[in-house]
């Protein structure tokens, strides 16, 4: 009875021990699996974290290359606006040496006494004219070369018959040159030479037509000219400087 009691309390002690191993598992599994969905949700975030740190590295780059071309447009203008500047300068030079060329030949001309005679031709000057044209003149000479155009202009239209008129033309036209007023030079020069074509001027004319067709890249017409400086005006101060501009144009 004693054993028959002993071996039930056995069996119930070993089915207990065999439930609480078997529950044991259980907890064990379930935690493990709670680890690894912990882990996965980690391993998730950190994925995500790693796409959005891509996603504003490549916005960086994209908004870096976007600067790198603005820069590079920058430049490039900044560059053309350089090579604007150089050739700006570069021609401006080009319009000062031709006006200090013509200003070293119109001295030597003018203690010859060349120009008294040469700007005869016409009635001679009223004392109006001859003041209107000085003062003309002294604007002309003070650099400010929009303003002669305008006085040279008012004066050509009030005295068309006077003997100064011609050489009115013909700083007019020059001073035309000086702001690039090509085309406009080149008619006044050329209304100077049918009017006066033995002016003491005349010859300069010619010459300053041909380097408004320079400037104006008309290279045919100024070699033509040049050439029918050289021809019409052999000896002329004038002729000298037109065949050394010539040969540089060959």
């Amino acid at each position: 009875m004693l054993a028959r009691s002993g071996l039930g309390a056995l069996a119930l002690v070993l089915a207990g021990a065999a439930q609480a191993q078997i529950f044991g598992g259980d907890d064990q599994a379930r935690q493990a699996i709670l680890d690894l969905r912990q882990r996965f949700d980690q391993a998730v975030t950190a994925q995500n974290r790693l796409v959005e740190e891509n996603t504003q590295l490549r916005r960086s780059m994209l908004e870096l290359q976007q600067q790198l071309e603005l820069l590079r447009g920058e430049l490039a203008q900044a560059r053309g606006q350089d090579e604007q500047l150089t050739r700006d300068v570069s021609e401006l030079r080009n319009r000062v040496e031709a006006l200090d060329s013509l200003d070293e030949r119109l001295q030597r001309l003018e203690t010859g006494g060349a120009p008294a005679a040469g700007e005869a031709g016409g009635a001679a000057s009223s004392p109006d004219e001859k003041r209107d044209y000085e003062a003309a003149l002294a604007v002309f000479r003070s650099g400010d070369y929009a303003a002669a155009q305008v006085k040279f202009a008012d004066y050509v239209k009030r005295y068309p018959s006077s003997s100064l008129a011609p050489a009115a033309l013909f700083w007019l036209g020059n001073a035309q040159y000086a702001t690039r007023n090509y085309k406009e030079a080149i008619t006044n020069f050329r209304s100077l030479l049918a009017a006066a074509p033995n002016h003491a001027k005349a010859p300069e004319a010619l010459l300053s037509i041909a380097n408004c067709q320079i400037e104006l890249k008309e290279t045919n017409a100024a070699r033509a000219t040049l050439e029918s400086l050289a021809k019409t005006y052999p000896q002329s101060e004038a002729a000298q400087a037109g065949r050394e501009r010539l040969a540089k144009l060959k």
